[in-house]
């Protein structure tokens, strides 16, 4: 929730080409406690000053000469792309209240300057667009925790199935290939048994960083949850590169991990399918190469197994 602590520390911007005005507006502002005033008496800063600060708000005369607020304004616009303007225009002019209203203004003081106005309309404004920020962050925030693995920060199954219907219809569009790596650690119930799930689960997030550097930035890592994992490929020459993908991944993996005080060994196992010789959609790639991860596993694990042509079992 926002408090008063909250408003007074307000990054506030004061826009007037008459000194007068902004040295009684900054005065009136220091006298109530607000600490972070910066002001300018060109309204040609206006929008390179808020595209490096980020004002929470900013008190904008409307007749200045050369470029007015309302021009100002409009600036502004192209910054604040959710269409909230941060703006309380300052005008001595009534018939400009309801223009400044309607070209995104949120609220106005009068001239001359009433102390009492002048700081119960700042409070109000900075209380709303403070709202309005944490409104905007903890929605961020949900987006966030809908699409990625809390732990790890990968991506989830939600955005990996988005992230491959992407890649599948940029290889068919291509005519081009996108591979699917399983991956599963070998032994991880172990370590959580005998270790605790704390260095579990430390574990876990070292292993995502170091998948993480073993593809591009196009490609996508993802958690499926457990120890399992999913390398997501984009363009790729062929099941050669899958391939070396795979075993660089096994490599990374089975180095050695320093947790809390404690050296871990573990290493994983994989399966690899192709677009489009093991699949043509994303639920099919995904079994090819999970049964080519259990061929992987009977064979001895910390190994890769590549997929069988054609369906897998139960895709029939």
């Amino acid at each position: 929730m926002v408090n008063s602590a909250d408003i007074h520390n307000a990054r506030i911007l004061i826009v007037d080409d008459q000194e007068a005005n902004v040295r009684l507006l900054e005065q009136m502002l220091s006298e109530a406690g607000y600490s972070r005033v910066t002001s300018t008496i060109s309204p040609f800063a206006v929008s390179a000053l808020h595209r490096d600060n980020h004002y929470d708000l900013i008190l904008l005369d409307l007749r200045m000469p050369g470029m007015d607020g309302f021009q100002v304004m409009e600036g502004l616009k192209e910054i604040e792309t959710d269409g909230y303007l941060p703006v309380l225009a300052i005008t001595a002019q009534p018939a400009h209240k309801l223009r400044a209203l309607q070209s995104g203004a949120k609220d106005f003081i009068s001239k001359p300057f009433d102390l009492d106005e002048v700081l119960m309309r700042v409070h109000n404004m900075l209380e709303v667009r403070l709202l309005h920020e944490e409104a905007r962050n903890y929605g961020k925030t949900l987006e966030t925790l809908a699409l990625n693995d809390p732990l790890t920060g990968l991506a989830n199954r939600r955005l990996l199935a988005d992230r491959m219907t992407m890649a599948l219809v940029h290889a068919r569009r291509n005519k081009s290939a996108m591979a699917v790596i399983y991956l599963d650690l070998d032994g991880f119930k172990q370590v959580n048994d005998t270790l605790g799930h704390g260095v579990g689960d430390d574990l876990l997030k070292i292993v995502a960083e170091r998948l993480v550097e073993t593809v591009r930035a196009e490609d996508t890592v993802a958690r499926l949850g457990g120890d399992e994992f999913i390398l997501a490929l984009w363009h790729v020459s062929g099941i050669d590169y899958a391939a070396s993908v795979a075993s660089r991944a096994i490599e990374a993996v089975s180095q050695p991990y320093d947790i809390q005080g404690t050296i871990v060994n573990i290493t994983t196992s994989a399966g690899v399918s192709i677009f489009p010789d093991h699949g043509k959609d994303a639920e099919t790639l995904m079994k090819s190469a999970d049964q080519a991860l259990y061929k992987a596993k009977a064979a001895g694990r910390n190994t890769y197994r590549i997929a069988e042509r054609g369906e897998p079992e139960g895709c029939q």
